[in-house]
């Protein structure tokens, strides 16, 4: 057991228990108050129920408290909002065309310059392309952004096999 512990490996079938009362909980900006239930108020997800289930779940998978220690809950919760927040990004109710439907995924960074006159707007995406050479889609968002900064501190410990 100690060894597995100072080679910073997971243990044999870990994973989180991270839920989503402890996302609604830590992360309130993704539901809205919804009608009255009795004598408080109900919070509604802005997210499809399933799909919080499927981040979660794999933050669970991805995000072991063994590694992650004191930090643990916050990252797992990082990692649900960062997935939670792309699908945001991508929501529409409903599409009218294929086209509007990919539309709805494209990337975008920070406008580079607009012209008003026959409006144009161009972007620098080079923070997401750049950021996606060794974190993947993680800088596209803040609650990546910051799960990257926590992952670095927590860092990997040696591998030790003997």
């Amino acid at each position: 057991m100690a060894r597995a512990s100072a080679a910073n490996m997971p243990y044999p079938g870990e994973h989180g228990d991270y839920t989503a009362e402890l996302f609604q909980e830590d992360f309130p900006q993704f539901t809205r108050a919804g009608p009255e239930e009795g004598e408080k108020t109900a919070t509604e997800l802005l997210i499809p129920k399933k799909m919080l289930e499927i981040f979660i779940s794999q933050a669970n998978d991805s995000v072991l408290p063994s590694r992650w220690g004191s930090m643990w809950r916050y990252a797992a919760g990082l990692y649900t909002a960062h997935f939670a927040a792309l699908y945001l990004k991508t929501y529409s109710s409903g599409s009218s065309s294929a086209v509007q439907a990919a539309g709805s995924a494209e990337q975008t960074g920070v406008i580079k310059s607009a012209v008003m006159g026959d409006t144009s707007i161009s972007y620098d995406n080079s923070a997401i392309t750049a950021g996606s050479e060794k974190w993947g889609s993680w800088n596209s968002t803040q609650y990546g952004s910051q799960l990257v900064t926590m992952a670095r501190m927590a860092g990997m410990g040696g591998l030790w096999a003997g």
